[in-house]
């Protein structure tokens, strides 16, 4: 006989959880089917456990300038990456504690196993019938491995097992420049990894504006060897991983996979939905009100492959859970696009991407950090910016960034994007100094000088002083 409830959450990650939070708020006959291990995405093996990779890459790594700043004994400095692993897991095991605990107290609502659709409201999990008025998919995503690839054992890594390794060895490749391929491959070559990176494309982690696409490129080789716009093709060479693309022939120890994720759709069963699936195998859906064309079934978080970010996966949760147990869905407002890579120099795109923007409607404004006195100060000078604003009105469309200490700038322009403020309305506020942040100034000002003038009582119309030090 079947189960009912009034709603079904398929999957226990960020979504899944984001939505469990307010289902609860309207009712206790909910249940939630999760298939595999508990702990979400991000807290076990993504943004959590890698930020704390990136974290000890970067503090080994900050000994090469040590000499220009007077401290001398760098060159005694070894990593024992072993014991940088070990930290990672162990920190990686504390915030996945925290997640459990949204399910450790829900007892038989809470269903372990692989659920399938039987009919639009009816799901098979095992030699259970689940039947719900309202059904939540939230069953994530996996790492990209081709077929071809999989005779490479152990030799062959993904995000989802890196951190799981017990050491590393000396000479790795990655494969794909993407969000996760550049952050991994940044900070394990300064961990000391003779490291390789390819991408068949010319674009580092989904930048669309070819200056600071370039700037990135650069910034990167400064680092480690970066192969773009020729796929590769791998296969066995002895103990390790043959890597070809283009005129690149090369032997590494271990390959590191990171071509994307894949929605966890497969075993579903959509297609007993009754709706055309693309060619990812997704149902049409409403960004606003997360509902699978018009029936009583929500996708939400990196199973749809709208935005695979753990904010906008917590809010397609959020939207999910709330119009499951409400009479009739509503459309929700989405937050202004905010991606950030922690690479460095942090790279981010905030608003519309400077693909997405008509030329002859906008106008830009751009600056290079070489000459910050702030990031002078810290031996971090390197990267640029480029400011997007409307040709006729001076409103805040977008950035793109590859800039010290970049992650800051990308959340004050989101901000300021969400707020409609106008290139002078940024420029009426307090830049401290001395602050990277006086570069996003910079390329404010020029954007100005592309639009009529502000008042000349108005701050917003202060011109720079023209010297470095105080710019």
């Amino acid at each position: 006989m079947p189960e009912f409830y009034d709603v079904a959450i398929i999957g226990a990650g960020t979504a899944g959880l984001a939505a469990l939070h307010e289902v609860k708020k309207s009712t206790e006959n909910f249940v939630l089917i999760n298939h595999g291990p508990y702990g979400t995405t991000c807290a076990r093996v993504g943004c959590m456990p890698s930020k704390v990779l990136i974290e000890t890459a970067a503090a080994f790594h900050r000994r090469e300038v040590f000499e220009d700043f007077g401290i001398r004994g760098s060159a005694g400095l070894r990593m024992d990456i072993p014991s940088a692993l070990a930290r990672v897991r162990r920190l990686r095991d504390d915030f996945v504690r925290g997640t459990l605990k949204a399910t450790e107290t829900l007892g038989e609502r809470n269903i372990a196993g692989q659920a399938r659709f039987l009919e639009p409201d009816t799901l098979a999990v095992g030699d259970r019938r689940v039947r719900a008025n309202k059904i939540i998919i939230a069953t994530g995503s996996s790492p990209v491995v081709p077929d071809a690839w999989q005779r490479l054992g152990k030799r062959i890594l993904t995000s989802d097992d890196l951190f799981e390794q017990i050491d590393l060895p000396s000479k790795m490749a990655v494969i794909g420049l993407g969000v996760i391929g550049v952050e991994m491959a940044q900070a394990l070559a300064r961990l000391g990894i003779h490291l390789h990176a390819f991408d068949r494309g010319g674009w580092i982690a989904n930048l669309s504006d070819p200056q600071i696409n370039d700037i990135a490129a650069a910034c990167l080789r400064e680092e480690f060897s970066v192969y773009l716009g020729a796929s590769a093709e791998l296969e066995p060479a002895g103990d390790g991983v043959r890597v070809r693309s283009g005129d690149v022939d090369m032997v590494v120890d271990k390959v590191l996979a990171a071509l994307g994720r894949r929605p966890n759709l497969e075993h579903l069963g959509l297609e007993v939905l009754g709706v055309a699936l693309d060619e990812k195998g997704l149902p049409p859906f409403d960004p606003l009100t997360m509902q699978i064309a018009d029936l009583p079934i929500f996708i939400a978080g990196d199973v749809n492959q709208r935005a695979p970010l753990l904010h906008e996966a917590a809010d397609d949760g959020h939207i999910a859970g709330r119009n499951a147990t409400a009479e009739k869905p509503q459309c929700h407002a989405r937050r202004t696009p905010l991606a950030i890579v922690f690479s460095d120099p942090n790279i981010a795109v905030v608003g519309r991407r400077f693909a997405d923007l008509p030329e002859d409607q906008t106008l830009i404004g751009d600056v290079s950090f070489a000459r910050s006195g702030r990031a002078l100060a810290a031996a971090t000078n390197r990267g640029g910016l480029r400011v997007y604003a409307d040709k006729q009105s001076g409103c805040l469309l977008g950035a793109e960034i590859c800039a010290p200490q970049g992650e800051h700038m990308a959340h004050l322009l989101a901000l300021a994007i969400q707020q409609k403020l106008s290139v002078h309305d940024l420029l009426r506020l307090p830049f401290y100094h001395p602050v990277v942040e006086e570069g996003l100034r910079k390329a404010l000002r020029r954007l100005a000088k592309q639009l009529p003038e502000a008042p000349a009582s108005d701050l917003a119309d202060c011109e720079a002083f023209g010297i470095d030090a105080l710019d």
